[in-house]
């Protein structure tokens, strides 16, 4: 770090110097299979029962020596971690189901698998206990959402010892019960911007609450299986926001290699049953019109691959600094329709003036955005603060804004805006308190092992693997952010 760009970061209010460690780069995952071409029956008011062995088998095979089965025989696992059975599903609209699985497993040791709906984990290590003999069946229920039209539903080995025989899924769209003990993305599905809201699949306001990334450039070695396992189980949090520098060694010095990272980072969470919020997170220079055409090309991609998914959302401007709000709705009118030819229902997030703080920092206030807001719809506005930097004129406009402009805060941290130095808890808390009684959705800045107090992990932790449950590993923001990430959720289904 250059002495000559730590005195510019003093008079930049919303940006985090990364230290330049490079992490290993993850790979993107492989894409799903497609499944059987024949069109599968839609479930509809009666529940539709679905064969394994007319679905898409993976580490298995269909067999028909134990009787009992229903249709012409049963799927058998391989004794492999990551076997599984993917069905297609069409249901007439968007609402809950019940899942029921057909199984029997003759084993005296459990044999659990993830149960996924379109890439979310809706019920995690489900489960499939020994029934006594390979011909005694038995059933086991997932409650979760499905989308309006195409569905996949995948039953993944979480061991060695693979799954236990499947017969069929029966897909229930009638039930009214609200789903329970699964994942957020499983709970609320699609979300979608209702007045000034974040709204769910059943049309009711939620908030989120989770953790950023740093820097993927620098910090992909802190997103490992192990770490993602604890963010999602461990901290119970709701969305991972992936942050992919424009500059600063990031994505313009090898756009393949950081959209690929994307990719399995988008992948990975998903699989965990959380949200992700992509962030394009350009700053210096910090006229957006300066990438857009790399950023036409980069979410062009992403909602090209992810559009289907229902647990995303797009962040299309991190900090915008040194530009007017014209500047910033000209781009955001440019870039949306690019991303809509591609994906129609992901709520996109539009960065504000002055890093992301409604303008305040360059002395001026949310009025702007209210008069003259971007000409697109289901979007959100972004507001980002530093509690020991950013004081009462921060929160008041936050408030404000909030009643008249859907507002998703995609950053904040506990210390200066330099997300170093003390932590201020009591006026974090103050913002939390906030953003709880107008369910306004937030993410803390970062979850990475940087040595400034902002980042979670204490230095060192990534590069040794952990440990990344509980909080032996974490500094005293961790600590304190973990404790309200974790608290329960208000997820209303009905």
């Amino acid at each position: 770090m250059t002495s000559a760009r730590s005195a510019r970061l003093r008079t930049r209010i919303g940006h985090r110097p990364g230290v330049r460690r490079l992490g290993v780069a993850g790979t993107a995952l492989g894409a799903l299979l497609l499944g059987l071409a024949v069109t599968p029956p839609t479930a509809t008011a009666a529940p539709v029962t679905y064969e394994a062995e007319t679905a898409t088998v993976s580490q298995g095979a269909v067999e028909s020596n134990h009787t009992g089965f229903t249709g012409n025989g049963f799927v058998n696992y391989d004794n492999a971690t990551g076997s599984y059975v993917q069905w297609n599903v069409n249901a007439d609209q968007a609402g809950p189901a019940t899942l029921t699985l057909r199984y029997a497993n003759g084993t005296t040791t459990n044999r659990p698998m993830d149960i996924a709906v379109n890439g979310a984990v809706a019920a995690s290590g489900k489960s499939f206990a020994g029934t006594g003999a390979w011909t005694t069946w038995a059933t086991t229920t997932v409650t979760t959402t499905l989308k309006a039209g195409a569905n996949t539903i995948r039953a993944t080995a979480t061991t060695a010892n693979g799954g236990p025989n499947v017969d069929h899924i029966k897909v229930d769209g009638t039930t009214t019960q609200p789903p329970t003990g699964t994942t957020p993305a499983a709970v609320n599905g699609q979300l979608k911007v209702c007045g000034t809201k974040l709204c769910n699949t059943y049309d009711k306001p939620i908030q989120l609450r989770g953790m950023s990334s740093h820097g993927t450039q620098w910090y992909s070695q802190c997103l490992t299986g192990g770490s993602l396992d604890a963010l999602a189980k461990d901290w119970n949090a709701d969305v991972l926001r992936v942050s992919t520098y424009v500059q600063e060694e990031g994505y313009e010095t090898d756009p393949r290699k950081y959209t690929d990272l994307a990719h399995s980072l988008i992948e990975q969470a998903t699989a965990r049953g959380m949200y992700v919020i992509v962030d394009w997170h350009m700053l210096d220079p910090g006229d957006p019109h300066y990438n857009l055409a790399r950023a036409k090309t980069f979410f062009t991609e992403i909602a090209q691959r992810h559009g289907s998914k229902t647990n995303l959302l797009y962040e299309i401007a991190n900090e915008p600094n040194g530009v007017a709000w014209s500047r910033i709705k000209s781009y955001a009118e440019q870039l949306i329709p690019v991303i809509r030819a591609k994906d129609a229902e992901t709520p996109i997030l539009v960065g504000t003036r002055a890093w992301s703080s409604f303008g305040v920092s360059d002395g001026a206030n949310e009025s702007e955005v209210v008069s003259n807001p971007v000409n697109a719809t289901n979007i959100m506005y972004t507001f980002h603060f530093y509690a020991f930097s950013h004081r009462d004129e921060y929160l008041n406009t936050l408030s404000r804004a909030a009643d008249k402009l859907p507002v998703f805060v995609t950053e904040f941290g506990t210390q200066n805006y330099a997300g170093e130095g003390s932590n201020d808890f009591a006026m974090s808390q103050r913002f939390l308190d906030l953003m709880a009684s107008k369910k306004i959705s937030w993410v803390n800045w970062n979850f990475s092992d940087d040595e400034r107090s902002g980042a979670v992990f204490k230095t060192g932790t990534c590069d040794s693997g952990g440990p990344w449950a509980g909080t032996g590993s974490l500094k005293p923001a961790g600590v304190w952010i973990r404790d309200r990430i974790r608290t329960a959720d208000d997820f209303p289904t009905s």
